[in-house]
């Protein structure tokens, strides 16, 4: 029964935290298995997931900041639980800020909503101020999963969930070791803002970089339509050799960078997944030994030297079953072949010598058979 005792309220709630506490723990998790499940199949599999059950202490506390005084000058009697819509929260971090609205749409749908609350608007409604921005949402499971047997007993907890960006999370937690925002000199608070305005434009900044990264690699596949790149046969080819691609083109004196590398990649190892960070270093390394190499140039050395440079593979893997031999593996090779000068200390010395004993080999005979005729 509901009261305006606050010391009365203070041992019920304890009591109900204590009785329910692994319920709640058990229902974050359910809760938790459910939203990465909803996030991978709506292709949102970038975002993050994280739950916790609120401290019992500092849910009393924040219902006596936030709530206490209201209840208790309207004379509304107050059970302390029904108030504390956060109990169990859960946070999804997404990586720019334009997948927290396709997020929360997704979630939505899924759920049955009993409120929602929007900072982004709120502070993006106000001039001049910055601050704190998420979505957050307080939801329970809808009926049809509620009837669920597996989620039968959590069928009427609610909890929040909170939606932000990586750069909003961050914000959010530096935003909470300021002390004084309020009653402070305008020269400090102004300071505050820009800090927040700094990490407001970091957001954009980060969606921006990704949708030019995304045109630049546009960009690159889009040579091939423009006649840069095309793929011609190679005569005598092994089966097991891509086709090469004819680089005498308009376009082949453009400069190597991640992107032109990343298109020709692909084109010779269409089956080989390329992860960004690795075809940038990578990318990297090979211009770091050849600083003016174009897109031309590397094409070249691939569409000379990777037949024999897979010819070697074989001979390696059949020698070597335990070991390895990727697709980096194969472009330092054919760059090596291509010209031994500058890129020798992209193989190992074992590596080097392991493939120049063979290559002598592979000369030898035809060597002799020149020499006969």
């Amino acid at each position: 029964m509901a009261s305006l005792d606050f010391e009365t309220e203070k041992a019920a709630f304890r009591a109900y935290y204590d009785e329910n506490i692994a319920l709640l723990e058990s229902a974050k998790g359910s809760f938790l298995t459910l939203i990465r499940s909803l996030l991978v199949a709506g292709q949102m599999g970038a975002a993050t997931t994280t739950g916790r059950v609120k401290d019992r202490e500092e849910s009393i506390k924040k219902f006596n900041r936030k709530y206490r005084g209201t209840l208790e000058s309207s004379g509304t009697p107050y059970g302390i639980a029904d108030h504390i819509t956060d109990l169990v929260g859960l946070r999804i971090v997404c990586l720019y800020e334009d997948e927290v609205g396709p997020v929360s749409d997704l979630i939505r749908a899924e759920f049955e909503v009993l409120g929602v609350t929007d900072k982004i608007a709120e502070v993006e409604g106000t001039e001049n101020a910055f601050g704190y921005k998420g979505l957050h949402l307080d939801l329970k499971l809808d009926g049809h999963r509620s009837g669920m047997p597996e989620y039968a007993l959590y069928a009427s907890i609610s909890f929040e969930l909170q939606i932000r960006t990586i750069v909003q999370d961050s914000w959010s937690v530096l935003d909470h070791k300021i002390k004084y925002k309020q009653s402070i000199p305008a020269g400090l608070k102004r300071r505050i803002n820009t800090l927040a305005a700094l990490f407001e434009l970091a957001d954009r900044e980060f969606r921006q970089v990704r949708d030019a990264t995304s045109a630049e690699i546009e960009k690159a596949e889009a040579e091939d339509n423009a006649g840069d790149l095309a793929e011609v046969e190679t005569e005598g080819a092994p089966d097991n050799e891509a086709p090469a691609i004819d680089d005498v083109q308009p376009g082949q004196f453009a400069p190597l960078n991640a992107f032109r590398f990343l298109r020709i990649a692909k084109h010779f190892f269409p089956e080989f997944e390329f992860e960004p960070e690795k075809v940038d270093g990578f990318t990297a390394e090979i211009v770091q030994r050849e600083p003016n190499i174009s897109r031309g140039k590397f094409n070249f050395y691939l569409n000379k030297n990777i037949g024999e440079v897979r010819r070697y593979r074989a001979d390696f893997l059949h020698d070597n079953p335990n070991d390895g031999f990727n697709a980096y593996t194969e472009i330092r090779h054919a760059l090596y072949a291509g010209n031994p000068d500058l890129f020798s200390d992209m193989l190992t010395n074992d590596a080097r010598g392991s493939f120049d004993q063979w290559r002598a080999a592979e000369a030898a005979p035809a060597a002799g058979a020149e020499a006969a005729s």
